[in-house]
């Protein structure tokens, strides 16, 4: 697992950016200091033309893979990765390309990190806010921790008095897709608190449904499709959000994820469900219209 996770995937790859982040040191503290330098969140701090920065920019969102992301940063600021920048000196972005960043760097420095889909408890309070973090390995410790490159260090939660340890988030602020599906599936949490955002009453985007895709973004993510929270595919991809006849496909694929023994070749014999694994083509719904449209993806590495 540790040799996987240390290469690069078809998305994280950063190209001929290889250059410009070698400039990050190889340790934890630095890499994930210049992803959350790197991105500004496309709604998070109200609109983006607040804060300097135009609105035919919000198509940053799209930029899928690391070498694009990379090279718009760089565009946008050619000094130092961990310079301090302003919002406009930003790609304009969310949790994913946070992450898609922190795993471009850290796997280019021959680190073990994957990218994990899920819910975050410290964003708005009260509400498991669907978010995306990397897992690193400490071979120290022997284990994964959880790393949360959004925001700069000393970021306290709202209506919270103490720092969140940037580093190695808690398991119990940050729940994976196939724990939070365990959690809510064994009546230790409320489905009805796992949610896009509080606001969108959308009933594909919160509960139960929203629970089952990010059960199956976790699987990719695991097998290094690091994907777009939009984009549809497979089981997902259909105009009715999934219903109950999903629950018990969904029940495996948690059970598999936890599976502290868990290996590439598992992760790949449960992927290669035609139902699971990211096709050559996929739909996706871009905000801010959100409407669907065909995406060919670059090929994926064995």
């Amino acid at each position: 697992m540790i040799e996987f996770y240390s290469s690069q995937s078809t998305v994280t790859d950063p190209g001929d950016l290889r250059r410009w982040i070698d400039a990050v040191p190889a340790d934890l503290s630095s890499i994930r200091e210049a992803a959350a330098r790197l991105v500004f969140h496309y709604w998070a701090y109200g609109d983006i033309t607040g804060h300097g920065i135009s609105a035919d920019r919000i198509g940053e969102i799209n930029l899928r893979y690391a070498d694009a992301l990379l090279a718009r940063a760089a565009e946008l600021g050619p000094g130092s990765p961990l310079a301090r920048r302003a919002p406009a000196e930003r790609v304009v972005g969310c949790c994913r390309d946070h992450t898609v960043i922190f795993l471009a760097v850290a796997r280019h420095h021959g680190i073990a990190a994957r990218a994990r889909y899920g819910f975050a408890d410290y964003l708005i309070p009260g509400w498991w806010l669907d978010h995306m973090i990397p897992e690193v390995w400490d071979p120290a410790e022997g284990l994964w921790r959880l790393v949360e490159p959004e925001f700069e260090e000393g970021w306290t939660p709202p209506g919270e008095t103490r720092p969140l340890p940037l580093t190695d988030v808690p398991r119990d602020r940050f729940l994976t897709g196939a724990r939070a599906w365990r959690l809510c599936r064994d009546g230790r949490a409320d489905p009805e608190r796992f949610v896009v955002a509080p606001g969108i009453g959308r009933p594909s985007l919160r509960s139960w449904p929203y629970l089952v895709h990010n059960v199956v973004f976790d699987l990719a993510a695991m097998n290094k499709q690091e994907m777009i929270s939009w984009d549809l595919w497979g089981m997902l991809d259909s105009p009715h959000p999934p219903g109950e006849a999903a629950f018990p496909l969904a029940d495996e694929l948690a059970a598999l994820l936890e599976d502290p023994a868990l290996t590439p070749e598992r992760l790949r014999a449960a992927y290669d469900d035609p139902a699971l694994r990211v096709p050559p083509v996929i739909a996706t719904y871009a905000p801010p219209d959100h409407r669907r449209e065909r995406v060919t993806l670059r090929p994926a590495r064995d």
